[in-house]
């Protein structure tokens, strides 16, 4: 049995795992889908002092209050950049990562440098409205909500490396319609024999696209 965490990217809540996370339930395993701080049913807490740490925070809370000391780790997008934070700080309680077409970061990296200029056109979307908000896109899940954008400007601070972690895994989404800003990370860790990497026809979304594909990784990752 393992126990996955499951960490959203920008704009999403805990809504856009749980699918997924009652289906690993069903199969025997603990799952837990996390809405960070500002985002879903907490968007009444966003504020301008949210940031990475703040995200952090959450998932080092969620480990300290479930008791969880072999945790999977599963981070979709701007989730990888939380997963890896997470690891970092308490790494003898991480078992497995598991990168959803996700940022994979190292000392100093942030989402905005690992991006590219669209992305960073869709950070700075509505963000004239309040100064500290990122507005959901149109074309996004209804449910999806503004996503404080201290978050995908602040670099990530990393004591360790990702190497003491047992096993890590890239998921790979090949359906993008403008190219895609993970597909050099891909090529380079196709390379890295540490890593187990799998592409899967699907666009960014992949909870939505894919979803038994990637229910499948994760059983075989457990």
């Amino acid at each position: 049995m393992a126990t996955f965490v499951l960490v959203p990217g920008a704009w999403h809540g805990a809504w856009t795992f749980q699918p997924l996370a009652r289906r690993l339930r069903a199969h025997g395993h603990e799952a837990h889908a996390v809405t960070l701080t500002g985002l879903g049913e907490r968007k009444h807490l966003l504020t301008g002092t949210v940031n990475l740490d703040t995200h952090l925070r959450d998932v080092l809370h969620l480990l300290d209050d479930e008791q969880i000391t072999d945790a999977v780790l599963v981070g979709h997008s701007y989730g990888g950049m939380v997963i890896t934070g997470v690891a970092d700080r308490v790494p003898d309680r991480v078992n497995g990562l598991v990168y959803v077409d996700a940022m994979v970061p190292e000392d100093g990296d942030s989402c905005w440098s690992l991006v590219t200029e669209q992305e960073r056109d869709w950070y700075l979307n509505g963000v004239e409205e309040t100064g500290y908000a990122s507005a959901p896109l149109p074309f996004f899940d209804p449910r999806a909500t503004a996503h404080p954008l201290a978050s995908l400007l602040q670099a990530v601070r990393l004591r360790n490396d990702l190497s003491t972690i047992p096993r890590k895994e890239y998921v790979y989404a090949t359906g993008w319609e403008t190219p895609s800003p993970f597909e050099p990370l891909y090529r380079r860790l196709l390379t890295d024999p540490s890593w187990r990497v799998h592409a899967v026809r699907s666009g960014h979304n992949v909870m939505r696209d894919a979803p038994d594909e990637l229910l499948n990784i994760l059983v075989q990752q457990a």
